[in-house]
């Protein structure tokens, strides 16, 4: 925790700070949303989904994403591929969860060997990614309220509002200042 908050105040002079989660499953089924509809089920739930990998670059505020059938090792390491072509010369600081794709062998030798450190979260921490918080704006803006008939027109509607919000992207900084975490420094003693 005090490693992802240090990385989050005070990012490295000579890199990036970069957030990165999956969001998904992207499934075809009719969201609840705060619009008048019909009450009635639809003729048919589709089973298919899709997942998405982000990416929330913290000096700019910008996302950037892929939207795949699977979430694997190959995966995630695409991604990471990515983000270093997106800098090159730039220590990249990747905060991500302890998902086991992102501790897959090939990811760290990969990440070793390419100036990318993987910063992971403590247990229960996923609050502590910044890019949570970007998913949930993706989710109340984009995704309630619809019912998308096919995963291009999902994939669309993602695509349009990411557009929108990278326009008015600004740095990411203060990250919880007045939280109770700021003073937190170990486990508090158990009483005998």
């Amino acid at each position: 925790m005090h490693r992802v908050l240090a990385l989050y105040d005070t990012p490295p002079v000579d890199g990036r700070v970069i957030c990165v989660d999956e969001f998904g499953p992207l499934n075809l089924t009719p969201r609840r949303g705060k619009a008048w509809g019909l009450v009635r089920r639809p003729r048919r739930l589709r089973a298919t989904y899709n997942r998405m990998l982000a990416a929330l670059d913290l000096a700019t505020g910008k996302l950037y994403y892929r939207i795949r059938p699977r979430k694997r090792w190959r995966e995630f390491l695409d991604l990471l591929k990515a983000l270093r072509a997106r800098w090159p010369g730039q220590k990249l600081c990747v905060v991500l969860d302890n998902f086991s794709p992102h501790k897959h062998a090939k990811v760290r030798t990969w990440a070793a060997d390419h100036e990318v450190e993987l910063v992971f979260l403590p247990t229960y921490g996923s609050w502590l990614n910044w890019i949570e918080a970007e998913f949930a704006a993706l989710r109340y803006f984009a995704l309630n309220g619809t019912d998308h008939r096919s995963h291009d027109e999902q994939n669309a509607t993602i695509a349009a509002y990411i557009r929108w919000r990278n326009t008015r992207a600004e740095p990411k900084t203060n990250f919880a200042p007045d939280s109770p975490i700021r003073a937190w420094t170990e486990y508090p003693a158990k009483a005998a």
